[in-house]
């Protein structure tokens, strides 16, 4: 294979070749997609076709936030992959939702990406028209839409400048919900393959939880299985790690009593 590719002027890594053949990866760049499609006797289009509804078909979004994403063009889960997000969640002395600090790194898939399309969905006392979202470094609040019928939100985060395929880019946020209601959970769910998540709950510690645990789900639909319990330290927060997660959700959960 990297035999014929090189006849074609592309110059392929064993470790990227094995990484493709393995699902560990997808080739992104437009002129190596077409150099496979010659060698493999594909269709022209037909593998960039098939690469995209593979990225397309990891993590089916809950109804009303898949609404808007239908209505930011832009948005396509298979421009960038996750490096890393950290994400926390702070209680306040009430057991209610105070805010949501996160961090992410992410790799562009192809050239011209310059910006991160992010989703909330809050719990039932939500109400976003009230949600506040903040850029906090490397990007600024771009396009911002809210469901009018159910707790949900999507909002760019704007990267100043366009990234070519394979670049990296740091950035963080934070989302404040001022009509949160006590809080019991928090989740995040995989549109995008991430190398490295870390979720953290950080409680206040007049409000302490009686037992958290970590748990995933392997679509929306599916039932939450169990993790772990996991173990407060002596700052009063919980996290969970994960490495190489390509689809699904992941949470925290606890309980008040």
């Amino acid at each position: 294979m990297r035999v014929h590719l090189a006849r074609r002027g592309v110059s392929i890594g064993l470790s990227s070749l094995s990484d493709w053949q393995n699902g560990r990866s997808r080739p992104v760049d437009g002129h190596v997609v077409g150099a496979l499609e010659a060698v493999l006797g594909v269709p022209v289009g037909g593998l960039a076709r098939l690469l995209d509804d593979g990225a397309r078909g990891r993590l089916a979004d809950i109804g009303p936030v898949a609404e808007l994403l239908d209505a930011v063009a832009d948005s396509r889960p298979g421009d960038i992959e996750i490096v890393s997000i950290q994400q926390r969640v702070d209680l306040d002395e009430d057991g209610r939702f105070a805010g949501m600090w996160v961090r992410k790194a992410i790799r562009a898939r192809r050239d011209g990406v310059d910006r991160y399309v992010a989703r909330f969905y809050g719990d039932r006392d939500c109400d976003p028209r009230l949600v506040r979202t903040r850029a906090l470094r490397n990007c600024r609040v771009g396009r911002r839409l809210v469901h009018p019928d159910a707790p949900a939100i999507v909002y760019e985060l704007v990267f100043e400048q366009a990234l070519r395929a394979g670049d990296t880019w740091v950035f963080e946020s934070r989302l404040v919900d001022p009509s949160a209601g006590v809080c019991s959970e928090f989740a995040f769910g995989f549109r995008y393959p991430a190398e490295q998540c870390l979720l953290e709950a950080q409680f206040h510690p007049g409000a302490l939880p009686a037992r958290t645990r970590a748990f995933a789900q392997f679509d929306l639909a599916d039932r939450r299985h169990a993790i772990a319990d996991l173990a407060m330290n002596r700052h009063n927060a919980v996290h969970l790690i994960a490495s190489g997660v390509d689809s699904g959700v992941l949470g925290i959960a606890w309980d008040w009593a």
